[in-house]
C-alpha cells in the first residue's frame, strides 16, 4: 500500500511515494511557479506530479491509499483547506477536494508544511518513538511544529505553532509578521547573516582585524556558515557573533522547552548542518534558560534527522489517518 506526500513550497513541489513503512521509494520535483500560477493551475501542477510519480514507478494512482500536501500558510486541516498562505494565491482555498477531482484519489489530505516536518520527524526521525516533541528548523526563517500525544497541534483555528514569532527583544529587529523582536529575526539564518554583517562593518569602523570576509559563500555574500567557519578558524569577532546567535536561539527554545517540555526538541534547517558545532554550545545555555533545570528530567535536544524529506514524509503519514 503506498501513499504520496507532497511538500509544497514557494519554488518547488516535491512529492515522494512513501511505503507503509514511511520510507520514500521515489522522489520527484517541479517547479512551483508561484508567482504565474493561479491557485488552480498549481493544484494541476500538483496532481501531474502525482501522476507522473505513479507512472514512473508503474502504480495505479487510483490504488493510492491517500495523498497527503504540506502547504505554507494557515491551513484547516479538517476542512482539507489552506485558509491563507502569502508566497502563494491561495485565499480561503479548497485544495483538498479540488485535488480529489483532479485526480480520482478519494483520501487526500493536508496540513501546514512546518507542522508536518514535525509529524515526520515523529514518525521516523529524530522523535520517533515519542507522543510529545516540538520541532523548529533554522532557515530564511524560523518554522516550527508542536505535536502532541501523538497529534500535530494547530489551535482551535488552525493557526497555532507559529513559534518564530514569539517576541524575544523587546522593540527589537522588525519582523514581516508586523511585530518587532521576533524569534525568528534573532535564530534564523537570517538572522545570523544580519548579526555577521553587523560585525563586519563594526570591525571595519574600528579598524579591528578579523577573518569573517575570508568565509563568504560562493557568490561573495554572506551565508550561514560563514561565523562558524571564521570562528573555527580562530577569528575572535566570529566568535561574538556565534556567541550572540547562540544566546538568542538558546532564549526561543528555552521558551518553547518550559510551555511543551517535550520528550525531543529536534532542530532543523540549514543551520542545523553544524551538526555539534552547534548543539555542544547551545544545549547547556537551554538548559540554563529551563524552567526546573536539574529537578526533572529535560527534553532531547538533538538535531532533526530527515531534513528536506520531513514534510513529504508527515504529510504522507497525515494522509494515512482519518
Amino acid at each position: 500500500m503506498y501513499r504520496i506526500g507532497v511538500d509544497l513550497g514557494g519554488t518547488n513541489i516535491a512529492a515522494g511515494l512513501v511505503d507503509d513503512n514511511y520510507a520514500i521509494v521515489y522522489k520527484k520535483s517541479v517547479p512551483t511557479d508561484a508567482a504565474t500560477r493561479t491557485s488552480e493551475e498549481i493544484t494541476a501542477a500538483i496532481a501531474d506530479l502525482c501522476r507522473d510519480i505513479c507512472k514512473d514507478t508503474g502504480v495505479d494512482i487510483r490504488a493510492l491509499d491517500a495523498i497527503g500536501i504540506a502547504s505554507p500558510g494557515i491551513v484547516n486541516a479538517e476542512k482539507g483547506t489552506v485558509e491563507y498562505a502569502n508566497n502563494l494565491s491561495f485565499r480561503r482555498f479548497p485544495l483538498c477536494d479540488l485535488l480529489r477531482q483532479m485526480t480520482g484519489v478519494t483520501r487526500v489530505y493536508t496540513e501546514n508544511d512546518a507542522n508536518a516536518a514535525a509529524m515526520g520527524e515523529a514518525v521516523v526521525g529524530a522523535a520517533k518513538g515519542t507522543r510529545n516533541s516540538v520541532m523548529i528548523t533554522l532557515g530564511t526563517g524560523v518554522g516550527g511544529g508542536i505535536v502532541l500525544n501523538g497529534k500535530v497541534y494547530t489551535g482551535f483555528n488552525g493557526a497555532a505553532g507559529e513559534l518564530g514569532h514569539m517576541v524575544i527583544e523587546k522593540d527589537g529587529v522588525p519582523c514581516t509578521c508586523g511585530r518587532r523582536g521576533c524569534f525568528e529575526q534573532y535564530g534564523s539564518a537570517s538572522g545570523l547573516i544580519r548579526m555577521t554583517k553587523e560585525k563586519m562593518a563594526e570591525c571595519a569602523a574600528k579598524g579591528r582585524d578579523t577573518r569573517l570576509g575570508e568565509f563568504l559563500g560562493k557568490s561573495g555574500e554572506v551565508n550561514g556558515r560563514t561565523a562558524f567557519e571564521a570562528m573555527r578558524a580562530g577569528d575572535a569577532a566570529a566568535k561574538e557573533v556565534v556567541d550572540r546567535y547562540l544566546s538568542y536561539l538558546a532564549a526561543g527554545i528555552g521558551n518553547l522547552i518550559n510551555i511543551f517540555q517535550p520528550e525531543v526538541f529536534s532542530i532543523g534547517g540549514g543551520i542545523s548542518n553544524e551538526g555539534d558545532n552547534l548543539l555542544l554550545p547551545l544545549v547547556p545555555l537551554v538548559r540554563k534558560e529551563s524552567h526546573g533545570d536539574g529537578f526533572v528530567e529535560p527534553p532531547k535536544i538533538v538535531i532533526a534527522k530527515l531534513r528536506n524529506d520531513a514534510g513529504i514524509i508527515g504529510a504522507a503519514y497525515l494522509g494515512s489517518v482519518s
